[in-house]
């Protein structure tokens, strides 16, 4: 089949003509972006930032705008906020640029932003339990939030994709916002957006392009296939080891080190799972350097545990087990596992340590993680059975899994509480491996009420070591943001908040 459809597009090129000199109008103003980050599997197949992760989609595509946003440094700065005021612990005041304009002309006031952060913490699973917010009044440009706690991350949480301002007064129809970015979207399906220029947008740099096409392509070869064509005129998300196909003089590559971490949580419903021995050997016997070299083609870094060494609060000041089978080994054998009747696989009351790993396709290296997790545990004795399936989220609502593994932006936000609430608290939305520690509560209490980075890193320390020394997850990659491109695309760069993709500034020369 992939050999049919490479055919048909090469007869398609053939037609249209491949040289620059026979491109038509639409062409130099046509942008068509194949990315494997949309779809129903990253819960982000839309535009309405209320939505479960579809806030990504729309600052990713320049349809919409947060307050702040993020530099290339993770630091904070104005976006469609003009200024701030910290009034007291609860209450910060915003003042909202008097030129903003929503896509459809109507002007961004206080009102407005009042409007959509109201029903924002209405209707999104985890921005009520970031912000805290028990009131938002409006006065002009002004817009004054109080919080029923102290919320030393208000700000980096507003800059939060589901923190994108929109019109909500024109409504969610057909997967449709309005928002405030340089393009607009006009036609949104489960696997492709339709962008136009927003001929309203306010920013000094005015939308280059007429039309941008994001189309999803979560198939890898399908995605290099169509790059190397030339369907599209850039990608986001080739598999590692694509890369090389396009270090020529017909492309360009961006790329940037990003805090997406490639982990796996342990469900601790599972009764082998509770035993802290078997977790820990699991959590050894993976050898993530050779995941990383080798699978990753050296597009990573091997990691300790949910954040990159370039924060303050990441690899360098925490520590795990090292990668050792034989630790491993001993480990479960001082739990009572072992080999008695020499199929290869550890025992116990007559019964193989055998467990099912959860994991989707739709990122390309994950299933890659998980042969590469069965071939080592397979080493110690662990039998692992794989379920790699884009329909993972029936699996986990079901608790059919003993071990999920997933790809995470463990710190958008610039700050390392984003992870820590949506992810490893008790009762935590993605919290997969229903992780419970009452030392986490007491940190996260505690990081919560605290202002000042150097004191919010400190706990982030405390917090992260605090899940490595219970082996809650084990974490094998951070990973690289790359994208490719034609050589006459312009303004089209990797940000480490994983966030900002299409921009005015984007164009084709």
């Amino acid at each position: 089949m992939k050999k049919f459809l490479a055919a048909m597009t090469s007869v398609g090129i053939l037609i249209s003509g491949c040289g620059s000199d026979n491109s038509t109008a639409e062409d130099k103003t046509t942008f068509t972006y194949g990315t494997v980050a949309y779809g129903v599997a990253m819960e982000n197949a839309g535009t309405n930032p209320h939505e479960s992760y579809s806030g990504w989609s729309t600052i990713r595509y320049g349809i919409g705008e947060t307050l702040f946003k993020f530099n290339e440094h993770m630091e904070l700065e104005p976006w469609i906020a003009e200024s701030f005021a910290q009034i007291d612990d609860y209450t910060v005041k915003i003042k909202v640029k008097d030129n903003v304009t929503f896509s459809n002309g109507k002007k961004v006031d206080g009102e407005a932003v009042k409007k959509c952060l109201e029903h924002l913490i209405v209707n999104h699973d985890r921005a009520p339990h970031d912000l805290k917010i028990s009131g938002i009044a409006a006065d002009g440009q002004i817009v004054t939030i109080t919080s029923t706690e102290k919320v030393p991350a208000l700000l980096n949480y507003l800059s939060d994709p589901y923190g994108c301002i929109i019109d909500v007064d024109a409504g969610f129809e057909d997967k449709i916002v309005v928002g405030t970015g340089p393009y607009r979207a006009v036609k949104v399906t489960d696997t492709q957006i339709d962008l136009v220029r927003n001929e309203n947008y306010w920013g000094a740099v005015k939308p280059k392009l007429e039309k941008i096409i994001v189309r999803s392509i979560t198939d890898g070869d399908t995605l290099t296939m169509a790059m190397q064509n030339g369907e599209l005129d850039a990608v986001q998300g080739l598999p590692y080891s694509s890369l090389k196909l396009f270090d020529n003089d017909k492309f360009k590559i961006s790329q940037v080190d990003t805090s997406r971490v490639y982990q796996a949580a342990f469900n601790f419903d599972t009764p082998e799972l509770q035993d802290l021995n078997v977790r820990r050997a699991i959590s050894m016997a993976i050898d993530k350097e050779n995941f990383t070299k080798v699978l990753l083609d050296g597009n990573g870094t091997a990691a300790v545990g949910p954040f990159p060494a370039n924060l303050s609060f990441g690899d360098n000041a925490v520590h795990a087990a090292p990668y050792d089978l034989d630790g491993a080994k001993n480990l479960l054998t001082e739990s009572g596992w072992i080999d008695t009747d020499g199929d290869g696989y550890v025992d116990k009351d007559g019964k193989n340590l055998e467990l099912r790993y959860l994991t989707y396709t739709s990122r390309q290296e994950l299933p890659l993680l998980a042969e590469a997790a069965q071939a080592n545990l397979k080493k110690i004795g662990v039998k692992l059975n794989v379920n790699a399936t884009d329909n993972y989220k029936t699996f986990l609502r079901d608790g059919d899994y003993d071990i999920f593994s997933k790809a995470i932006v463990t710190a958008p936000t610039g700050d390392a509480e984003y992870y820590f609430t949506s992810h490893i608290v008790s009762g935590a939305v993605d919290n997969a491996g229903h992780y419970n520690s009452a030392e986490i509560s007491r940190l996260e209490n505690e990081l919560h009420n605290t202002f000042g980075a150097a004191n919010r890193s400190a706990l982030a320390i405390q917090m992260s070591q605090q899940i490595l020394d219970d082996c809650a997850l084990f974490y094998a990659s951070h990973l690289k943001m790359s994208f490719v491109m034609k050589n006459n695309v312009a303004g089209f760069y990797a940000h480490p908040s994983d966030y900002y993709e299409i921009t005015a500034e984007l164009e084709k020369k």
